[in-house]
């Protein structure tokens, strides 16, 4: 089998006090490459000459931003033959086994998504979102299969959406990494950002990264869908 059909996210926790290394094995198995190549395990020491409100980037880094902006700008929109594509490309890489019946059927809601229209879902996320579930179905299938289908750990009787999630998570990083602003405000985005001038995919694999830590997280409160916001 080759590396992309076997590649799944595997997260390690770092003890309290153990220094954080980007180059760690033991961050991704399965692959041929380290995931983001450092990008799942970021340990940002804060400096006083940090404190500033505001951090100046690199032209490599300005123009990154600004490409992921585009994607982030793109509203999900039912009527576009490309976006109509990727969804049906969604199901086919969740279930592949089952053919979808329409782009409007009770078959998604097997999916996580809160009724037979998963369109009306994307509000929040945007069709970027939609990207970032094809990423990480393409590139770590295993993990993306294991996390639909809730395979791993005690689960709990009602588990949180999985698609619904998704796209929380999508848009979760959007602000909280402050992507729409003109240049990052605070360090954790400053810092993304240069690895995004490394590789243009790595908000599709943090993306991915952050799906395995909710899962983790998860399991680890022993949480149910009353718990799921």
């Amino acid at each position: 089998m080759d590396d992309r059909g076997s590649s799944f996210v595997a997260v390690r926790r770092i003890p309290q006090g153990e220094t954080c290394h980007s180059n760690s094995a033991e961050v991704v198995a399965g692959s041929a490459a380290w995931l983001g190549r450092g990008l799942s395990c970021v340990c940002v020491q804060r400096r006083d000459s940090d404190a500033s409100n505001s951090f100046d980037l690199t032209l490599a880094q300005e123009e990154c931003l600004q490409r992921l902006q585009r994607r982030i700008d793109v509203p999900y929109d039912s009527s576009i033959i490309e976006h109509q594509d990727a969804l049906r490309a969604l199901w086919n890489a969740a279930f592949p086994e089952e053919a979808l019946h329409g782009l409007i059927s009770e078959q998604w809601k097997e999916m996580g998504w809160q009724g037979k229209d998963p369109s009306t879902d994307f509000r929040g996320g945007g069709f970027i979102s939609l990207e970032n579930f094809l990423f990480f179905a393409r590139n770590f299938p295993k993990s993306f299969q294991d996390l639909l289908r809730k395979q791993e750990g005690d689960r709990s009787v009602w588990e949180y959406p999985f698609a619904v999630a998704g796209v929380n998570i999508t848009y979760m990083l959007i602000q909280m990494l402050d992507l729409e602003a003109v240049k990052p405000r605070n360090l954790v985005g400053a810092t993304f950002l240069k690895f995004l001038a490394e590789n243009e995919s790595a908000f599709d694999l943090l993306y991915c990264i952050t799906f395995k830590l909710m899962d983790h997280q998860w399991l680890s409160m022993r949480a149910s869908y009353m718990d799921f916001n």
